[in-house]
C-alpha cells in the first residue's frame, strides 16, 4: 500500500506495541517511524492530518481522543476502521486487507 502514496500524502508514523506485527515490517522497509505509545503520535500535534485507528481497543481510542483534546488539537481527524476498509477497497486491486484487529465502531 505504501507504493500508492501520492505527492499530497505522507505516512508519518505507526503506533504498534508488537514488534512482530506485519505493519512494523512494512514500516521499517519504508523508513516510516514506529512509535511505541499513542501519546508519541499525539505529540506530533496538528502536523498530522489523519490518524487511522485500527486498534479495536476502546482504551486506545480514549487515550487518543483525550490526548488530542488535552493538546487542543482540533485539526487532526481520527478515522475509524470502516474508512480504512473503504480506502483499501478503492486502491488495493482485490488484495485482502489484513485483519489483525477487531472491527469496532465508534
Amino acid at each position: 500500500m505504501t507504493e500508492q502514496k501520492g505527492k499530497r500524502t505522507r505516512i508519518v508514523g505507526l503506533v504498534e506495541v508488537r514488534p512482530d506485527a506485519p505493519g512494523v515490517k512494512i514500516a521499517e522497509k519504508e523508513n516510516i517511524k514506529i512509535y511505541p505509545e499513542i501519546q508519541d503520535l499525539v505529540r506530533l500535534g496538528d502536523s498530522v492530518d489523519v490518524i487511522f485507528d485500527l486498534t479495536g481497543s476502546m482504551e486506545a481510542r480514549k487515550a487518543l481522543r483525550s490526548g488530542m483534546a488535552e493538546s487542543n488539537n482540533r485539526h487532526t481527524v481520527v478515522a475509524p476502521e470502516v474508512m480504512a476498509f473503504l480506502i483499501w477497497d478503492l486502491i488495493a486491486s482485490g488484495e485482502a486487507l489484513p485483519e489483525n484487529h477487531a472491527l469496532q465502531g465508534y
